[in-house]
């Protein structure tokens, strides 16, 4: 029994510091990719090879977005749903994570919660509007919109052992659009006022 619990803290423990490992690679390359949006002369980066950030003030979370939802890709951050538009478009956008990773915490957040995208050389603002709870084969949530949303998606109940049944869906729209520059001309006269 010892052996077996060994093991398992040691598989666990692995998977985490994979997860850690390919974070910090993408970071690197988020940077690059910030540092170079707007650099004259710089090679334009495709859509599909844009990296995507998002953080969450209130539940202090901040990762960079992998594409795509499966087992291998959640392993390395938040996914993005490749059926869905991305972060910022006028239709609504879908991430997922595991819930006992990068979105530990997402149920915590309510009505009024902010949660910032930044891609591609912008900020997009989104605030809270709702939570729903839905059965796994509900695809509703990932269904399109008129107006830019960003959806959050994570198994429930969050500490619930084993495959959970249901899933907690976040919603939120988006607020505020700026460019990088701007946004942090703004934080800095917030910060000095």
């Amino acid at each position: 029994m010892i052996a077996i619990g060994v093991a398992l803290l040691g598989y666990v423990a692995s998977e985490y510091w994979g997860m850690y490992r390919s974070q910090q690679t993408l970071e690197a390359e988020w940077e690059r990719q910030a540092a170079n949006v707007n650099a004259p002369g710089q090679a334009t980066i495709s859509p599909d090879q844009m990296l995507t950030r998002v953080i969450i003030p209130k539940i202090s979370m901040d990762a960079i977005v992998v594409e795509g939802a499966s087992r291998k890709a959640l392993s390395a951050g938040p996914g993005h749903v490749k059926e869905t538009a991305m972060p910022g478009e006028n239709e609504n956008a879908v991430i997922t994570a595991h819930r006992d990773t990068f979105f530990r915490h997402i149920y915590e957040l309510v009505k009024g919660d902010q949660i910032q995208v930044r891609r591609n050389g912008h900020v997009f603002t989104y605030e809270v509007t709702a939570k729903r709870i839905v059965e796994p084969e509900d695809v509703s949530v990932l269904k399109q919109t008129t107006d830019p949303q960003l959806t959050l998606i994570t198994c429930y109940p969050t500490y619930y052992i084993g495959p959970a049944p249901k899933r907690l869906v976040v919603f939120s729209k988006l607020v505020d659009s700026s460019e990088y520059g701007q946004a942090s001309k703004q934080a800095a006269q917030e910060h000095g006022q």
